[in-house]
């Protein structure tokens, strides 16, 4: 057989399910007489983030896979793989690379060069038997430690050479590390002592599927629980405990509580230092536990740190805390009432906006009448870069574990449309949800096609406002000729030509049925667009 089938193989082995890609490679091809689903996107970046969404909502269990063709292919991809690499998302990418007397002769491209620095593992094979052990190594790596996308460049001419011998390969195994005893004890004595702890969890939470030990954990210290923007759904939002999740928006009782600790505990997070997370505050004791060393110290001085998964931390930690603190001390409905009253205080200024009756729409009222419409243990909801981002994610409120695929470190417009068919193919019994922008969609929006062509379907809520809004702040309306941030479509009729369902909706009685709607069709197998007309908002929640 071919390389191209020997690696279709191993992808099969390996437990891959869909390979998304752009031709021509012939990895593609193999795939399909393999039995692995194919999926051609319309540009190489939006396929990738598919393969991010598909790794992410299964937690890293189901390992997305990319392949693309040489020269411009991987020219192009470059922006998925450095997306995925900022928020640790892991998956295998597999471009084509010209064919060995061209390899690395400039000016041909050579990802084995160019992606070192947004790839935790790169290589280049150039013999066909060393494809296994390449291929091997590259989900060795993607499985464990930090995940982060790896790559195996493989030339043409190697692609299409046969493969010697039989082809002998097992899966990569998944090994977990926990942190040193010592410093548990350590850790456990200083959160017993808090007298206003408050934790911070990140994604790692979310691929260490430790949910139920987050929640232990906060119960028993009765400690309110904040997220990263990535680690968002971890803890339920609607438990009493919740604070919401921080990102360059973010809610007033997270606000009042985050200035007013003694002692943060972060688990599974990066504490990287962002324009769209949290600020920290300087005074308080920061224990950091995430699974790679090299975050520590990073961004944040520490006091004290743990290494090692989230749910091994976690039942390390509890295990040592209960000697301290056997049961709940009685803190709790003080706790409770202190954030029940703060988030009173900051709802009272957000529900105007939230259930406003004005034309154009306002976009809260959009995102909270979604929310109050879909069912959201059943469902996963992402949202893209920018205003949407900022608008949604500190009113809507997870329910389950996964519910909601955030993103930050970097911010590439027309993500979540990837992001959301990815999550539909892992998760086909779900309602998978995008929202986005008008701008966003000026970046993806052609691969709405996709989602019709290879029956994906998705539910799209794009915001459309005619203008960059975020840039309004930046950029104010002038008495110019031009101004740069008006933009315009008619996307509820694009969305009809490409074979999707497509309505715009601009009355405010109009938003719920219209959801419905759209709902009914993706439960008909119909990808839908609704397209809200709503106002130039520019107001975040910055308490």
């Amino acid at each position: 057989m071919k390389v191209a089938r020997a690696i279709a193989e191993m992808l099969k082995i390996e437990g891959v399910e869909f390979l998304i890609g752009y031709p021509v490679n012939p990895i593609i091809e193999a795939c399909a007489e393999v039995d692995i689903r194919t999926i051609i996107v319309r540009q190489e970046r939006t396929g990738l983030h598919m393969a991010d969404a598909v790794s992410r909502t299964t937690c890293g269990d189901t390992i997305g896979v990319f392949a693309m063709q040489h020269g411009p292919g991987a020219e192009n991809a470059f922006g998925g793989v450095a997306q995925a690499y900022g928020d640790s998302v892991p998956m295998v990418v597999l471009p084509a690379g010209y064919a060995r007397h061209l390899t690395n002769v400039d000016p041909n491209f050579s990802s084995l060069l160019n992606y070192r620095h947004v790839t935790k593992w790169c290589e280049q094979v150039t013999t066909p038997e060393a494809v296994p052990d390449a291929i091997r190594r590259a989900f060795t790596q993607a499985r464990n430690g930090r995940p982060r996308p790896t790559m195996v460049e493989v030339p043409t001419d190697v692609l299409a050479a046969e493969f010697p011998g039989t082809l002998d390969y097992r899966p990569a195994p998944v090994v977990k590390s926990a942190p040193d005893p010592a410093a548990v004890r350590e850790v456990a004595k200083v959160l017993a002592d808090a007298k206003r702890p408050l934790v911070y969890a990140g994604q790692g939470v979310h691929y260490a599927r430790a949910w139920p030990q987050l929640r232990e954990l906060a119960e028993l210290l009765e400690a309110p629980v904040t997220t990263s923007l990535q680690g968002k759904s971890a803890f339920p939002e609607n438990h009493p405990l919740s604070l919401g999740s921080g990102g360059r928006s973010y809610s007033g009782q997270l606000h009042h509580f985050l200035h007013q600790a003694d002692v943060i505990f972060g688990i599974g997070c990066s504490f990287t230092s962002t324009g769209f997370g949290l600020t920290m505050p300087s005074g308080p004791v920061y224990i950091h536990a995430t699974l790679d060393p090299m975050d520590l110290n990073k961004d944040l001085r520490l006091d004290h740190g743990l290494a090692g998964d989230a749910a091994l931390t976690l039942d390390a930690l509890l295990a040592e805390l209960k000697t301290l603190v056997p049961a709940p001390r009685g803190r709790r409905a003080e706790v409770v009432a202190e954030i029940e009253s703060h988030k009173a205080q900051w709802m009272d200024q957000w529900l105007p906006m939230l259930t406003s009756d004005e034309t154009p729409l306002s976009p809260y009222r959009v995102i909270w009448d979604l929310m109050h419409t879909v069912d959201r243990d059943n469902t996963i909801i992402t949202h893209d870069a920018g205003s949407p981002r900022d608008q949604i994610s500190p009113f809507w409120e997870t329910t389950a574990p996964m519910s909601y695929i955030g993103w930050g470190k970097t911010t590439q417009l027309g993500y979540g449309l990837g992001l959301a068919m990815g999550a539909k193919l892992a998760h086909p019994d779900k309602l998978c949800v995008n929202v986005w922008g008008d701008a966003a969609i000026g970046f993806t929006g052609m691969d709405f096609e996709t989602a019709a062509r290879e029956r994906i379907p998705i539910l799209s809520i794009l915001l459309n406002n005619f203008s960059m809004a975020i840039e309004l702040k930046i950029m104010p309306v002038s008495t110019e000729k031009y101004r740069s941030t008006d933009i315009s479509g008619h996307y509820a009729d694009f969305a009809k030509a490409l074979g999707c369902y497509g309505e715009r909706i601009t009355a405010p009685e109009e938003i719920v049925p219209a959801i419905r709607r759209g709902m009914q069709k993706t439960q008909q197998g119909q990808p839908a667009l609704l397209e809200f007309l709503t106002s130039k908002e520019t107001r975040i929640s910055t308490p």
